[in-house]
């Protein structure tokens, strides 16, 4: 009985994960925890233990794309990191990283770039989006390098028809690991180089198809 509950609770576990990366991929929802939450209801889910980590999540949302969407997903792809490397060299003093799906390379049709920048000027950063005629909210969300909280400005602004949010953070965590929550994952991200790579090894893959 103990065997048939667990093998019904990794059944479930998986379900779960699948349902969420659909949602991420077709609706659009961009948050894991959310989208976890929707599918479990969506499947009649109680049991807390039986949500799939991010991780899982994230694997059957590779799949989903790869499966459904592989060309449309690639070129969407493709089109995130332009714009995201022109809005890196447009903020290239700010020293600006790429994060989050675009970087991954889960972006579905409907997501954002997000960006870092490392600086202890944010309003240099809200006065050069004012002088190139940005528009932009400001918000404030919380970071962590490791169990200590670091407050971030968040700029939220629309570049070439893309959402860009871009979380400022102050110059001395540009050498830290930073989280969105204590025990989470480090957050990844990738310099103007490397963002550049990326897309020469993409423009590389399509001349070889």
């Amino acid at each position: 009985m103990a065997r048939d509950a667990k093998a019904r609770s990794a059944h479930l576990r998986s379900a779960i994960a699948a349902a969420a990366a659909r949602m991420m991929a077709a609706d659009g929802v961009d948050d894991f925890a959310l989208a976890k939450r929707k599918a479990a209801r969506q499947l009649g889910a109680t049991d807390l233990q039986a949500l799939p980590t991010n991780e899982e999540v994230e694997a059957e949302l590779r799949t989903y794309l790869a499966l459904y969407h592989g060309d449309e997903q690639r070129e969407r792809l493709d089109e995130l990191r332009r714009v995201a490397l022109d809005v890196m060299h447009a903020l290239e003093q700010h020293r600006p990283y790429l994060s989050g799906p675009v970087l991954k390379g889960t972006a579905g049709r409907y997501a954002d770039i997000d960006l870092q920048l490392f600086t202890d000027d944010v309003k240099g950063v809200e006065l050069q989006l004012l002088n190139q005629g940005i528009e932009y909210e400001v918000s404030e969300q919380k970071r962590f390098a490791g169990d200590e909280a670091r407050p971030v400005t968040m700029l939220g602004l629309v570049w070439d028809g893309v959402p860009v949010n871009v979380a400022v953070h102050a110059a001395r965590d540009e050498r830290t690991t930073l989280k969105n929550t204590p025990g989470g994952r480090v957050i990844e991200r990738a310099g103007l180089s490397a963002v550049a790579a990326l897309l020469e090894d993409e423009d590389d893959g399509a001349s070889g198809r």
